[in-house]
């Protein structure tokens, strides 16, 4: 993964594309000599964050397109990167009310192009439902974190302090979010990934075709 200004770029070629889009900077050295960097630069920053990390291993039509690793900034929003970890790792059961708090098998149920993807409803998978692991909803923590980019995660929601198990993954910078949505972490892998979840042809923002969580969990480097 690599980011330009704090901005998610992509991989090693994506760099490469964007010094010459931007600077007309063209580098005739190979590419695996990018790859070995950003390995490095990759392998020392896994190592040295204090930040937790989880994952969703992705699937759409049922066949699996690779995996979804984000940090979660729990220096800043604690509660509400308790309730995504949890919930990626199954480990409190079920709820009160009978619903299992875990986001293993749900889909993502809308994209809105240009903007957003959204998902996390682990009752009926169809946007209307979804718990937290504090009971039904929790309050918004902090807007501390800014929707400055592509890849940033936050809690989708129907008003003020109604957090549940919903989220959504921007697409771009989204600051119309700001002070509405509560964003707690970032995309650190998986860019190819997400964009081809943002290639799903759509219908009013619902997929078309079924796009799920396969597996979920704590990702520990």
């Amino acid at each position: 993964m690599c980011f330009a200004n704090g901005q998610l770029l992509g991989d090693e070629k994506a760099l490469k594309m964007w010094a010459n889009e931007m600077w007309g900077y063209k580098d005739y050295r190979p590419l695996p000599l990018y790859k070995a960097l950003a390995e490095d630069y990759y392998t020392k920053y896994m190592r040295n964050t204090k930040h937790m990390l989880v994952y969703l291993d992705i699937t759409i039509q049922d066949k699996p397109i690779g995996r979804l690793l984000f940090e979660l900034f729990a220096d800043v929003c604690p509660k509400t990167c308790k309730n995504f970890q949890f919930l990626c790792s199954g480990e409190v059961g079920d709820s009160q009310s009978g619903l299992k708090l875990h986001y293993k098998g749900s889909p993502f149920h809308r994209i809105v192009k240009n903007g957003w993807i959204q998902g996390g409803d682990i009752a009926s998978g169809k946007g209307n439902g979804g718990e937290s692991i504090f009971g039904d909803t929790f309050e918004d923590e902090s807007y501390a974190v800014p929707h400055n980019k592509r890849g940033i995660l936050g809690m989708a929601n129907k008003g003020r302090h109604s957090n549940g198990s919903q989220f959504y993954i921007t697409l771009q910078a989204t600051p119309y979010l700001d002070t509405k949505h509560v964003a707690f972490g970032q995309l650190i892998e998986g860019s190819e990934v997400l964009q081809k979840m943002e290639d799903i042809p759509t219908y009013n923002e619902r997929p078309k075709v079924e796009c799920r969580i396969m597996d979920c969990g704590i990702f520990t480097p």
